[in-house]
């Protein structure tokens, strides 16, 4: 078949070559420029051409697949990827929820706690404030004074797993991001916990075990200082007066007729407080954790905090019920060395404030850490990381979004910005640029500020 079709090309170049042809040249056939050429010059640029034409071809047949079949196929092949990723995402996140260790089996596994044996936290300590002050004095260059002020370790965390949605692991980074703003302009040394140190006191009671730990293992620290997550310091100003502290070893926001009078279950809040480096500190802690273990114990100390505390609903045993238990039924032992707090707010809630901030703005100005400007907003009742809450999640994020930026707006001042509005990320300038800038630090410098306000509260 091929020799056929070469044998009808030959035929058909004969016949063209017999038609008449015009001949404006005297008469003679005009030349074309190929024929100018050597007959191998003819050959060799025919074939060029052919090699061209196949060439073309190919880059044409390429570009239809690519256009009509093979963007298909690598569609296809990246939603494939895509969903391999979803799943390997998937099925580790549900590997670290589950609590679990395949890759150690040799680990061998805690004993079981005996809800028969009364609860420790650990070995009995009687004698910390000797071992304590015998520490500093064989350390000097780790003092718990620095420039007369008492050395403090902020402590707060979260949970060890990934929170339910990823908007709460959001604003988790924001109320850290806040409290390491506080901290860094206040000399406050900061430690963000996520493990629980102790299965036993899951939940609200975490917070023990770790400050005990803490306590033990920075001797140089002074104050142990408790913070919850979702409280964020919203006067950037204001410090915890600390003089006015001296003969105490706690000191907890909360109100001493709602707390001796009432027995109210909410006469003070463990959201934040302050734990001096001492005995004292530890004796509590000893009496405080045996009412947390999980299960039968902390069911039953449940009932009896229910029981024996106003307005309390029934569930099971909470770290702030029973602190509040004890000082109620151990007056005598615990409250000559506790501070109950309400010149400002160490603990202030939410829902009261962050719809006045605005109104904090037009009449008052940080420094104050009372009603007018408070030191600490704390969004109780919210749970921004978990899957549920007392109040609907679209309320407290959008609180927790104004808190944040309007404590933001009083770090960002001194660079010359702050946020467009108290629900919105962006930022804008609100000074232009100058070529005398420490005019603004000496102005504008959050740490001035605060020295004048720790001298006027102390």
């Amino acid at each position: 078949m091929g020799q056929e079709s070469f044998t009808a090309q030959k035929r058909g170049g004969g016949a063209a070559a017999t038609l008449p042809t015009t001949t404006p040249n005297g008469g003679r056939p005009a030349r074309s420029a190929s024929s100018l050429l050597p007959r191998g010059r003819q050959i060799h640029k025919t074939f060029n051409n052919i090699k061209i034409t196949i060439l073309c071809g190919f880059v044409t047949i390429l570009v239809l697949r690519g256009t009509i079949g093979l963007g298909n196929l690598v569609s296809s092949e990246s939603d494939a990827v895509n969903q391999h990723l979803i799943e390997e995402t998937n099925r580790l996140l549900d590997e670290i929820r589950s609590d679990k260790d395949p890759d150690d089996p040799d680990n061998p596994s805690e004993p079981e706690y005996n809800p028969n044996v009364t609860y420790t936290l650990g070995p009995k300590i009687t004698n910390w404030d000797q071992e304590r002050k015998s520490w500093l004095d064989r350390n000097p260059d780790f003092p718990n004074y620095v420039n007369g002020k008492a050395r403090i370790l902020l402590v707060t965390g979260s949970p060890p797993n990934p929170c339910d949605n990823a908007i709460g692991d959001h604003y988790l980074l924001k109320a850290i991001k806040n409290k390491i703003d506080y901290c860094r302009l206040h000399g406050i040394e900061i430690v963000y916990n996520m493990a629980h140190l102790d299965k036993e006191l899951a939940g609200y009671w975490a917070k023990l075990p770790l400050i005990r730990r803490l306590m033990l293992s920075h001797p140089e620290v002074e104050w142990i200082w408790w913070m919850d997550s979702d409280a964020l310091f919203t006067d950037m100003v204001f410090e915890v007066p600390l003089k006015k502290y001296d003969g105490y070893n706690m000191v907890i926001h909360g109100y001493p007729d709602l707390l001796f009078d009432q027995k109210s279950w909410i006469a003070v809040n463990t959201g934040s407080f302050l734990f001096r480096n001492c005995q004292w500190s530890l004796d509590l802690l000893d009496v405080w954790a045996p009412m947390g273990p999980k299960g039968p114990v902390r069911d039953e100390a449940g009932r009896v905090l229910t029981a024996n505390l106003k307005g309390r609903p029934a569930f099971e045993a909470d770290d702030q019920s029973a602190l509040i238990y004890l000082f109620i039924s151990q007056r005598n032992v615990w409250m000559d060395k506790v501070f109950v707090e309400n010149a400002y707010f160490l603990h202030g809630y939410w829902a009261g404030l962050v719809d006045r901030y605005e109104e904090m703005i037009e009449k008052y100005h940080p420094g104050l850490g009372d009603e007018r400007w408070p030191f600490v907003t704390h969004f109780v009742g919210c749970k921004p990381c978990g899957s549920y809450g007392d109040y609907p999640v679209e309320k407290c994020l959008r609180s927790m979004e104004r808190a944040f930026n309007f404590a933001d707006n009083q770090v960002l001042k001194l660079y010359g910005f702050r946020h467009r509005g108290l629900v919105s990320p962006k930022i804008k300038r609100i000074r232009n640029e100058t070529v005398t800038p420490l005019e603004f630090v000496d102005q504008l410098d959050i740490r001035h500020s605060a020295q004048g306000s720790s001298g006027s509260q102390s």
